[in-house]
């Protein structure tokens, strides 16, 4: 049974003024899974504790219904950026590890790890494990799907993905024909935690028998859920795979899609239309609460939302510019006003509780007189500028980016507007690995599920990526160093010495935590974890 109204909003307020503390304590073993990766006597076997199994034999009432605030943009698991995108895909698809519920690396499709010396690191992959097209899964396709994402001669694809596994040059077969070696180009303390958190497995002869256009409107994993049907725009509805190799789902059906407007979500929601909207706004919760069928569920997630500056364009290649930028916005009001205290103001790419983030730096305060005066020193005095935003993407945001355009605008000295942009359209041209298709000055949000500041870093601050925004060679030279230090505490330095210097640069205008708050009805079971995903497989409907 959900537990009653006032634990649940006992629960939230506490989470409204503590913060980060679950996602902290969630993330105080990033270290270990670098540290400990090699360790398989954990004796969970690929239990995660969060398995519901045991499905029931089903009725017209075992059906769940989730709506989100964007409809994916392709069923191709290696071919886009988005968490909306990837949490439909992943109720059919899988990574190599899963987590546990304190963060840990465990047992999934990979039943054991090692390191083979600072250039190979080996995973055995689980046997008489079935693709929902009916054959096993094997090796073969584990290393085709790593190669798929790291190398654009592979798979008819060029991964926008390729930086989430940075530093691994290939994968094959093992001599035994059991297990997978992956190729690193130095040592590399992330290989098996990306892993946990990236490159879903796909069937490799699944894939090259088909043309793009059907991969990227088909599902073949392995996970609980297989595809029923994909309307490209509307809906994407599951049924449980039976075969699923870690016990069949509990809930037999599943429908994901979405809405940008939360009025249209929570409506749905208090209509008993659906059973799960996310993305509902603090100011909705209280008559969420207050209806018999509904209730909140939230958690602090693992998404930083942040404001891009390209370094090549004026006036945002100016330090003095960007931070002007920071000093002009009051973000403690827009926390305390927009997000009704849901939010954690940043002061750097990451965030806090993860390993690399540096504690030693404070959100810039809010000072008009000081922008404007750095502004004048930067030499664009009278600019007009365009804030372009992903409408309806995050918890708030159209809010929070109206807010920050108002408070740049009142400036004296500097014209701004908003731009309200489709998602899939922004994204695609944040990912294209062009620079100069990225909007100069946008809003976007960066989740990361390894607990690691690595991946907030590299893909943002390191020429080359997919969506480079910002090159400064002191502050590469600290991150890519970081890449391949194998040493906890040196490495842990350098992540923090970058975080400072993102900081002084101002490389973004650095806003805040999202928060996850869902509404659910009360025939749903389930509490929300921070990597933001709705994963039908880990609730249950009374």
């Amino acid at each position: 049974m959900p537990e009653d109204t006032s634990e649940r909003m006992s629960r939230r307020n506490y989470l409204r003024f503590a913060g980060a503390a679950s996602a902290v304590a969630l993330a105080g073993c990033a270290g270990e899974d670098v540290e400990d990766f090699d360790d398989d006597d954990d004796g969970l076997d690929g239990d995660d504790g969060t398995d519901t199994g045991n499905g029931d034999d089903g009725d017209e009432d075992n059906h769940l219904h989730i709506a989100q605030t964007q409809n994916p943009t392709t069923l191709d698991p290696h071919d886009h950026r988005e968490t909306t995108t990837d949490n439909v895909l992943l109720q059919a698809y899988e990574f190599h590890f899963e987590r546990d519920l304190d963060g840990n690396l465990v047992e999934g499709l990979v039943t054991d790890w090692e390191i083979l010396d600072e250039e190979r690191y080996w995973i055995e992959i689980r046997e008489d494990v079935p693709f929902h097209s009916g054959e096993d899964l094997l090796p073969s396709d584990s290393a085709f799907s790593i190669n798929r994402v790291v190398d654009a001669d592979v798979g008819n694809l060029q991964s926008p993905q390729s930086d989430q596994l940075a530093g691994v040059t290939g994968a094959e077969v093992a001599d035994d024909g059991h297990a997978v070696v992956l190729h690193t180009d130095g040592p590399n303390p992330m290989t098996f935690a990306n892993l946990g958190s990236y490159c879903p497995v796909v069937q490799e002869d699944w894939i090259m028998d088909r043309e793009a256009e059907e991969v990227a409107a088909d599902i073949n994993g392995t996970g609980p859920y297989q595809l029923e049907e994909f309307v490209d725009g509307e809906h994407t509805d599951f049924t449980r795979f039976a075969d699923y190799w870690g016990g069949e789902a509990s809930i037999e059906t599943l429908r994901i899609d979405a809405s940008e407007e939360a009025s249209t979500r929570i409506n749905s929601l208090r209509a008993g239309e659906i059973d799960i909207a996310t993305a509902v706004p603090p100011t909705d919760a209280g008559a969420i609460e207050g209806d018999d069928d509904t209730y909140i569920a939230d958690a602090p997630s693992t998404r930083i939302l942040m404001l891009p500056m390209r370094y090549d364009v004026e006036p945002f290649d100016s330090q003095e510019f960007r931070q002007a930028m920071n000093y002009a916005v009051d973000f403690d009001s827009i926390i305390d006003n927009v997000l009704s205290g849901f939010g954690d103001a940043t002061a750097q790419p990451t965030l806090e509780g993860y390993f690399g983030h540096n504690p030693d730096l404070d959100p810039y305060p809010y000072d008009p007189e000081r922008a404007e005066e750095l502004v004048e020193e930067s030499g664009h005095a009278g600019v007009e500028i365009e804030l372009h935003v992903p409408a309806g993407r995050y918890l708030q945001s159209d809010e929070i980016a109206q807010a920050c355009v108002g408070y740049i605008d009142d400036l004296d000295n500097v014209n701004c507007e908003i731009n309200m942009r489709d998602f899939g359209e922004l994204a695609g041209q944040l990912l294209d690995g062009d620079i100069t298709s990225t909007p100069p000055f946008f809003l976007i949000g960066w989740g990361n599920t390894t607990f690691d500041a690595q991946n907030n870093l590299l893909p943002w601050l390191t020429g080359g990526t997919s969506q480079y925004t910002f090159v400064d060679d002191e502050l590469e030279e600290l991150i890519l160093d970081a890449r391949t230090e194998v040493d906890e505490d040196t490495r842990e330095q350098l992540m923090m010495d970058a975080c400072a210097r993102a900081h002084d640069l101002a490389v973004f205008v650095f806003l805040n935590r999202e928060y996850l708050i869902y509404g659910l009805n009360q025939r749903v079971q389930w509490d929300p974890t921070p990597d933001e995903y709705t994963r039908a497989y880990e609730m249950s409907l009374q």
